[in-house]
This record gives structure tokens, C-alpha cells and sequence, in this order.
């Protein structure tokens, strides 16, 4: 019998390494050279963009993260926006391929997602739904994965909250019909994947390689990517 009924990763950080501000600058600068020429102001593009994604945080569950970004979106250039929208979701297909520059390798991603399988019934992408699904292929080809690796893999268009709010993991879970209890989450943000992740009552793993602690201490399991890989084999 195995040891969880699902195992959950975090992308960001965790199985993709990266300072997550030099990845937003650079990932942001990228996004800013595509779409300027399409009318959009270099000056107000990126603070609009933040505002979306902020709108996409404090979402309540009333619509999904992307329909929270593209309405703020809206708000600020119009319905322009869902004329354009071709071209953002090429962005994330192709030029968004750069941002591969401003993130780490990981060559024992895979080997992670490998064993959870054999620990767990399901192996869940629990990734920040604040990319479309074709940002969210691009970044796991980067460490060798795809989303077809997983049973199921959050993004804007499939989720209702973000981290690091409680609801969003008990959205995975119905959507997954998974018990909390028999669940197990493995992240680097000790706020948006520990305690969030511990406040839906699922048993948490925090990777220290790129970690991420605002405040507070640190009261879940924790190590690095290695630890983490000896971890898994000893469930």
C-alpha cells in the first residue's frame, strides 16, 4: 500500500530552481518586447500586469484566476486585449522559451516526480496558477518534464484561488477527491507551501535549495533537493 494518496510539487524554486525576482524581471522584460509593438505602453504595461496578478491572489473563488487577470487587464487597455490575446499565448509558447536564462537546472526533477509515483497514487503539479497552461509546459520542459507527467496540473484557466490562500489546495482536493490527511505538499515558500499547504492539512516538505521564509520559523520537515530525494525513498 502506498504511502500518500497524492504527493504534491510546487514548480518555482522547488523543482525549478530560481531567484524568483531575477526570473520576473527577466521573464517581464521578455513579455514587454513582444507585446509593446501591439500598442501597449512600456510605462504602464508592467505595473498593469502586477495589478492582474494581484487581482488573480485576492480572487474569492467567484471565477477562475484568469478570468480575474483579463477583466483588471480590460480595465486599463480595453477590450483590445481579447483581440490580442493570440499573441500573449504565443509568447508563452515561444519567446517565453528565453526565460530558461534566468532560472536554475535541476537535473533530478524528474527522478523526484518518479519516485513520488511510487509513493504516492497521484503526483499532483500544485505550480502558483498565475500562468496560462502553455507558461506552465514551457517552464517544466526546462527541467525535462511536461505536464502529462502529472495527474493534474494547476494553471489560470483551471483554478479559482491562488496561494498562498488555504482554498486553493482544497479546491486540488476536491477537484481530486484526495483526503487532506493522506496528502503530502513539497515546496520552497514556507508561507504559500508550508503553512497554506498545512492549514488545508496536508503534510508538508519544504526544499531548502531556493527557499523562501518571509518570517516566522520553520516547524515542517525540510532539506535540500537531495535530502528530499532520500526522503521520498524512505516513505
Amino acid at each position: 500500500m502506498k504511502k500518500y494518496q497524492a504527493i504534491l510539487f510546487d514548480l518555482d524554486g522547488t523543482l525549478l530552481p530560481m531567484d524568483n525576482d531575477a526570473f520576473t524581471r527577466g521573464y517581464f522584460g521578455l513579455l514587454a518586447k513582444k507585446v509593446i509593438p501591439y500598442g501597449y505602453d512600456k510605462e504602464g504595461l508592467i505595473p498593469a500586469i502586477w495589478n492582474g496578478v494581484a487581482a488573480m491572489v485576492k480572487n474569492d473563488g467567484s471565477r477562475k484566476n484568469c478570468q480575474a487577470f483579463w477583466t483588471y487587464f480590460e480595465s486599463v487597455y480595453g477590450k483590445k486585449v481579447y483581440e490580442d490575446l493570440p499573441v500573449f499565448d504565443h509568447f508563452y509558447s515561444h519567446e517565453f522559451q528565453e526565460a530558461i536564462a534566468f532560472t536554475g537546472s535541476n537535473p533530478f526533477a524528474k527522478r523526484a516526480v518518479e519516485l513520488a509515483y511510487e509513493k504516492a497514487e497521484k503526483v499532483i503539479l500544485a505550480t502558483n496558477p498565475l500562468f496560462p497552461p502553455a507558461g506552465v509546459a514551457t517552464r517544466l520542459g526546462w527541467i525535462g518534464l511536461k505536464p502529462e507527467d502529472f495527474d493534474y496540473v494547476t494553471n489560470y484557466e483551471n483554478s479559482s484561488f491562488c496561494k498562498p490562500n488555504p482554498k486553493y489546495y482544497d479546491e486540488i482536493l476536491e477537484k481530486m477527491e484526495l483526503r487532506a490527511e493522506q496528502c503530502l505538499m513539497i515546496g520552497n515558500d514556507a508561507q504559500e507551501d508550508a503553512e497554506a499547504a498545512g492549514a488545508a492539512r496536508l503534510d508538508t516538505f519544504l526544499v531548502t535549495d531556493c527557499l523562501i521564509c518571509r518570517s516566522g520559523e520553520i516547524t515542517c520537515q525540510k532539506g535540500s533537493f537531495e535530502e528530499l530525494l532520500t526522503f521520498l525513498k524512505s516513505l
